[in-house]
């Protein structure tokens, strides 16, 4: 049997203040159950902690010995609960998540400057991965929940939709996208495009988008980054199609963007989480932030 942190906590006050009576006031109990912790810890330990008579209690050699020890394990102890209570209502900890990077690199920083504003001292685990990376992290409880979107969500997992991503078509300038009346998945289809990974998110949307046509445009390549997309557009190789939170053409002055006129491309953000499984409070609470501050946009 090992000691609880109750019997600690007696022995430590007994021994500061050289006083039964002084160790119970200060602990809120009788003097009787203060003793009755102080016998049991010495029962467990198997040697007396103090010497007692009428007048005085004097610690032992084991007992001085055993008092600095036992008050510096009763300091962590201490710590430990502390900072679980403020865990358990949200005040403390470590967020993680996962993110795909559309959202990572632009509606998510200023969710989590919002959040740490009112809880400063909670902090942030963030993983910008690709769809499938994602989701594998929240499956596995690599991370509490993931970002993402519901083109090709999977039954075993709980999707909170928060908000509606318009995808848009990027070109060059000097791209026949300039000259369209009106950019449709047809027009599109007759030019070459610079596609996404299928791994990634954006592609789901994009093939269901054309498949629901059966229009399909030809392939100049494909890539798993939207910096290494932004950057084949630049090139010349084609036009590529990305979601409207994606910021990495912005850079590029020669770059252009515009609406797709079909409501097809609308890909669906949301949070994303394992059924059945219990988020710690401080993810809990940024999770529901997140779906919050997005309904209001």
């Amino acid at each position: 049997m090992n000691p609880t942190l109750r019997q600690i906590r007696s022995f430590v006050a007994v021994s500061r203040l050289g006083s039964f009576t002084q160790a119970a006031k200060e602990l809120h109990l009788s003097q009787p159950a203060l003793t009755v912790q102080i016998r049991q810890l010495e029962e467990i330990l198997g040697l007396p902690l103090f010497d007692r008579n009428t007048r005085s209690v004097q610690p032992t050699r084991a007992g001085r010995e055993l008092a600095p020890q036992l008050e510096r394990l009763q300091e962590e102890l201490e710590m430990v609960l502390a900072q679980t209570r403020e865990q358990a209502k949200g005040q403390r900890g470590v967020v993680r998540l996962a993110c795909i990077p559309s959202f990572a690199a632009s509606a998510l920083p200023d969710a989590i400057t919002a959040f740490r504003s009112k809880h400063p001292q909670i902090t942030f685990s963030l993983k910008d991965a690709n769809w499938s990376r994602m989701v594998a992290m929240v499956r596995s409880g690599e991370v509490d929940f993931g970002v993402g979107d519901k083109a090709t969500i999977e039954p075993d997992l709980e999707f909170t939709e928060v908000l509606e991503d318009r995808m848009q078509v990027i070109y060059r300038k000097d791209h026949p996208v300039a000259a369209m009346k009106k950019v449709t998945m047809a027009r599109l289809a007759e030019h070459s495009m610079v596609m996404m990974d299928p791994e990634t998110s954006a592609r789901g949307t994009i093939d269901a988008a054309f498949a629901a046509t059966g229009c399909y445009p030809s392939r100049a390549c494909e890539v798993m980054y939207m910096a290494t997309a932004v950057a084949m557009v630049r090139a010349g190789l084609g036009y590529a199609i990305l979601p409207a939170s994606a910021i990495e053409w912005r850079a590029h002055p020669g770059l252009a963007v515009r609406s797709i006129d079909e409501s097809a491309f609308v890909r669906r953000v949301g949070v994303i989480r394992k059924p059945g499984r219990s988020l710690p409070p401080q993810s809990e609470a940024f999770a529901h932030a997140l779906v919050e501050a997005w309904r209001k946009r």
